[in-house]
């Protein structure tokens, strides 16, 4: 490999362009599973790695894989998947990881047309991600060339073996060539796919990963969902929150960003991450502690250690990776027998994520709805009123009668003082067109107006219900169960119709999710013919 390498990871040599690429992705350092795997991975050595979902295992695979891709003209790297999403999730990241070593990375899925798939591995790809069926149609095709393959994994093999996908899997097994490295990362490791490993892998490693038992503080959970998380965080801060506040970002630049978000809109906000040094640390702590910093914002790594009384909220401005760091996260409130609120922002994507924290860490996260502009500006009302007394009192605004006498000719007096209210209220968010919040569309998918037809992988042989599938969707995507539309359960399959503004929001919720103990597969369906 080429390029000057840095410290990264503890002790780990990275090519410098990984480094720079991980820390604009907010990588502070390794989780467990990252730690022991890349060293084994750097050295050649073949891996299975028993993980679950949430403990970092794609860049896990990804770093190593990435710093040993030495031509970008070849295929070197093949990546099998359970689903869709995983395979566009992994494909994502990957590109996240080689971004400034101009490494390509592809996601292939059933459902999408294959010629396009097929122009794009034209173009030159060195990482392939796909469900086993589409990479085995492309290998048939020899649209995908397995001759420069050097690594190959399976992520989730346990997953891909309960949608029975094993004799795809073992057919491009076979169709690698033998001189290469295999990973392999399951939750659980059931008999076949241990089969799997001791039939096509080379002395591998295990690297066992296992989920503490967590405990949640007995304190108020809540979640918001929302496109604008600044606009919704602001509504909060006017509106429900007092006292003592520490925000939770992912990475050192959302930290940034949000400090200048908030001080832009009249907040007092510091923010700590792992770029400070230690005197300006002191100095943002000082200040906090102090009450002269309304609000705290911070990093996980920054604030390990921190020993702060009195937080009244602890706030997920970004939705933390994995349940421990939930966990960890709000302990910071409801401490020695104080009331304490954890309030955690989402997007719809993000809503699976939501339920997996719930799960593993066995807690129950109330959703809530932001408070709205009237309400806001309700609470605000009194503090406006005061602050033009103030001014008004003084008497010291003859400079802008002409002003006024100019508006006069087009507006009354009543709209010119209103309108000058609102712009000291709001700034230069009072001149700012309001555009309605951008919702992913559904193309035709055979639905009546105003619904979206979603497919799933089981059906009648699964022994499913309506009433299963009402009760799943209800209790996963928290949505009434009157507003799921037309149920159709045939025998290996079910289509479902649900109202679009929710649709995008059940897809996350019931992705790798499960009905009656039988992973579910879900999607736009295509539409009738």
């Amino acid at each position: 490999m080429t390029g000057q390498q840095n410290s990264f990871f503890g002790d780990l040599s990275l090519d410098k362009k990984i480094v720079t690429a991980l820390t604009a992705m907010g990588f502070e350092e390794p989780s467990p599973i990252q730690s022991q795997t890349i060293p084994l991975v750097l050295s050649g050595t073949d891996v299975i790695g028993q993980a679950q979902t949430g403990t970092g295992k794609t860049a896990a695979f990804g770093i190593p894989i990435i710093q040993n891709i030495v031509d970008n003209r070849q295929l070197q790297a093949l990546i099998m998947t359970p689903t869709r999403e995983l395979a566009i999730q992994v494909s994502e990241e990957l590109s996240k990881i080689g971004k400034f070593r101009k490494i390509k990375a592809l996601p292939v899925y059933g459902g999408q047309p294959i010629d396009r798939q097929i122009r794009s591995l034209r173009s030159g790809v060195q990482v392939v991600i796909g469900t086993p069926g589409r990479l085995l149609d492309h290998i048939r095709r020899n649209t995908i060339k397995l001759d420069h393959v050097k690594f190959l994994v399976l992520d989730e093999a346990d997953e891909m073996l309960d949608m029975g996908f094993v004799e795809d899997m073992e057919t491009i097994m076979q169709s690698i060539p033998k001189e290469r490295q295999t990973l392999l990362f399951s939750a659980t490791m059931p008999k076949p796919i241990m089969n799997l490993s001791a039939k096509y892998m080379n002395k591998p490693k295990v690297v066992a990963v296992s989920k503490e038992e967590l405990t949640v503080p007995l304190i108020e959970q809540c979640y918001y969902e929302t496109y604008d998380k600044v606009d919704g965080l602001c509504r909060l801060l006017d509106v429900e929150v007092t006292g003592k506040l520490i925000i939770f970002c992912r990475t050192k630049k959302g930290v940034d960003d949000l400090v200048i978000a908030l001080a832009t809109r009249g907040y007092l906000a510091e923010g700590l991450h792992g770029d400070l040094s230690q005197n300006q640390r002191d100095r943002v702590m000082k200040k906090f502690r102090e009450g002269k910093t309304d609000v705290l914002i911070a990093t996980d790594v920054a604030a390990r250690g921190l020993d702060i009384d009195n937080i009244t909220h602890v706030v997920n401005y970004d939705i933390p990776q994995d349940p421990e760091s939930y966990v960890h996260r709000i302990g910071r409130t409801g401490r020695a027998g104080n009331k304490g609120v954890a309030m955690t922002f989402i997007t719809p994507r993000e809503f699976r994520q939501l339920k997996l924290i719930e799960r593993v860490a066995k807690t129950r996260i109330i959703r809530k709805t932001l408070p709205t502009n009237a309400s806001v500006f309700e609470k605000q009302k009194d503090s406006l009123i005061a602050r033009m007394y103030a001014v008004l009192e003084q008497a010291k605004y003859s400079d802008y009668h002409p002003i006024v006498t100019a508006l006069q000719e087009e507006f009354s007096l009543e709209d010119i003082a209103a309108a000058a209210i609102k712009y000291m209220h709001e700034g230069n968010k009072a001149l700012e067109v309001q555009a309605e919040p951008v919702k992913k569309s559904f193309s035709n998918t055979g639905a009546k107006a105003g619904m979206v037809r979603l497919f799933m992988n089981i059906g009648r042989s699964q022994k499913i219900s309506p009433e299963d599938v009402v009760k799943t969707f209800a209790s996963e995507a928290d949505i009434p169960g009157n507003v799921i539309g037309l149920i159709n359960i045939y025998d290996k399959f079910t289509f479902v119709e649900v109202p679009e503004d929710i649709a995008e929001k059940v897809i996350n919720a019931m992705h790798r999710n499960s009905i009656k103990g039988y992973k579910v597969n879900i999607e736009p369906a295509k539409a009738r013919d």
